[in-house]
């Protein structure tokens, strides 16, 4: 077969690694984008975050000044914050505190926060447990069997295991008894938050009445109920219950009130909850009657190339920098991609508030459907670029924090013709509830036929949906006395 050279022209799509950088950066949210920032910042000496000082110099080339979105250019600086900086005469040679400045210099510091820090942690619910432990008069051997059953407590303080079980599991060495655990489940129940070491719902609440004074109104009536109808309470067969009770409306009324304010999960005070804070992207601020959108300038990553590195690189050209120069380059692309997902927010963000203004006025009950396209089409984006600006950026609005995602969302057709947001819809049924007569509640069907006579037609069963998605019960458990 012979052998020949022949030319084919071809269009194919390209990722560069610049581009692949800009499509990472853009879904990343913002404690991610630091994150990362962190990370390039430690694997690129050309790279580091913009100080006060430098940016009262000025000078240098563009590539070098830590980046500003072009859209705040003509926006008014923000006000500095205050800050407390200690004096010069308080640093020695080394740049290091010098002794006793300030209030008792850094080891005062360093004690001090570790004493917020100790008075911050809380104690675990099986740390309370065990100091009470400590404290009883009890020999060696029920403490033992109590630290068991302490072990042995769920995260909302129950007792997830019955003295059978607890039994089968011990060596029979010891030869434990079932009236040592038994009495060891009555000692642990004696215990603070009051409920601990219920085995079931009935008797957590039940352990938590008898705490209660004997005096106390509808006492005796609460424990009869939470210890037999605790289910006809949950179901609110009322009827039944005052049958059970034979007391009156306004006794059962009081006898619920009683049971209400009772604690369901009493470890649940002692979990160890992870907060996590959102740092909105973009705030929304009503200027001369126009809804306008500004980049949160505490979201943004202030980067700059380091000057004495690139007056060395400016300076020699030779090959033996080749690495400093690449990564010289690298910084120039970061600086610029992390400039564009700011701007790309922005002028998402803005087309987003443009078109759901009405809800920056009214509320929810305002919201109009929305869908990515139109935002794409708008600001000349792909539909998948705002999917990915739109995933896990906040916005900031006199109305509270919101995902940009949460402006978009399904239609309902009207009988006008129009459209109407899921999201407006939730928001008529949340006011249609939240106004019923407690005494005879809105069934699905009755919210369905008040909202076609609005105009908007939507099935009994979408209703159930976006009723549960509310967390709103059904009609039988809203219904009171």
């Amino acid at each position: 077969m012979k052998q020949s050279l022949q030319l084919k022209l071809s269009q194919h799509l390209t990722l560069t690694p610049q581009l692949q950088q800009s499509i990472r950066l853009l879904q990343l949210s913002t404690v991610e984008l630091n994150q990362e920032m962190e990370a390039f910042i430690q694997s690129n000496p050309l790279l580091e975050r913009a100080d006060a000082e430098w940016d009262e110099e000025g000078g240098g080339s563009s590539a070098e000044q830590p980046f500003e979105s072009r859209a705040e250019a003509s926006e008014p600086a923000p006000e500095p914050r205050e800050t407390e900086v200690p004096a010069m005469d308080e640093f020695d040679e080394s740049g290091w505190w010098s002794e006793g400045a300030g209030r008792g210099g850094r080891d005062d510091e360093d004690d001090e926060q570790d004493a917020r820090q100790a008075v911050a942690e809380s104690p675990t619910l099986r740390q309370h447990l065990n100091w009470q432990l400590n404290l009883m008069p009890l020999s060696e051997r029920d403490k033992q069997i109590v630290a068991l059953l302490i072990d042995a407590l769920d995260d909302d303080g129950y007792l997830t295991i019955s003295p059978e079980e607890l039994l089968a599991i011990l060596p029979p060495e010891l030869e434990v008894e079932e009236i040592e655990v038994q009495t060891a489940v009555k000692h642990l129940q004696n215990f603070d938050p009051p409920g601990v070491g219920g085995r079931n719902l009935s008797e957590c609440l039940a352990l938590q009445i008898e705490c209660l004074a004997p005096d106390t109104p509808y006492r005796t009536q609460a424990l009869q109920l939470v210890r037999c109808h605790l289910e006809a309470l949950a179901s609110r067969d009322y009827a039944s219950l005052k049958k059970a009770l034979k007391c009156d409306d306004d006794t059962l009324r009081g006898v619920q009130q009683l049971i209400v304010r009772l604690n369901p999960r009493p470890g649940a005070d002692f979990a160890q909850t992870d907060t996590r804070y959102v740092i909105p992207d973009v705030v929304v601020k009503k200027i001369k009657g126009v809804w306008t959108v500004n980049l949160n300038q505490d979201a943004m990553p202030k980067l700059r190339v380091n000057k004495l590195y690139a007056d060395i690189l400016s300076r020699n050209r030779d090959a033996s920098h080749s690495q400093l120069s690449a990564q010289l380059q690298e910084a120039k692309w970061l600086i610029k991609n992390i400039q564009q997902r700011f701007d790309t927010i922005l002028r998402v963000s803005q087309a987003i508030v443009d078109r759901q203004r009405h809800f920056f006025d009214h509320g929810e009950v305002a919201m109009r459907p929305l869908v990515l396209r139109e935002i794409a089409e708008a600001v000349g984006l792909h539909e998948s670029t705002v999917s990915r600006v739109t995933t896990h950026k906040y916005m900031a609005t006199p109305r509270g924090v919101y995902e940009l995602k949460y402006f978009f969302g399904s239609h309902v057709a009207t009988e006008t013709g129009g459209a109407c947001s899921a999201t407006a819809i939730r928001a008529l049924i949340k006011q249609l509830v939240g106004a019923e007569n407690p005494k005879k509640p809105l069934s699905d069907s009755e919210i369905t036929q008040l909202l076609a006579n609005q105009g908007i037609v939507v099935a009994r069963r979408t209703i159930a949906k976006y009723r549960e998605s509310l967390q709103i019960p059904a009609v039988n458990l809203r219904k009171s006395l």
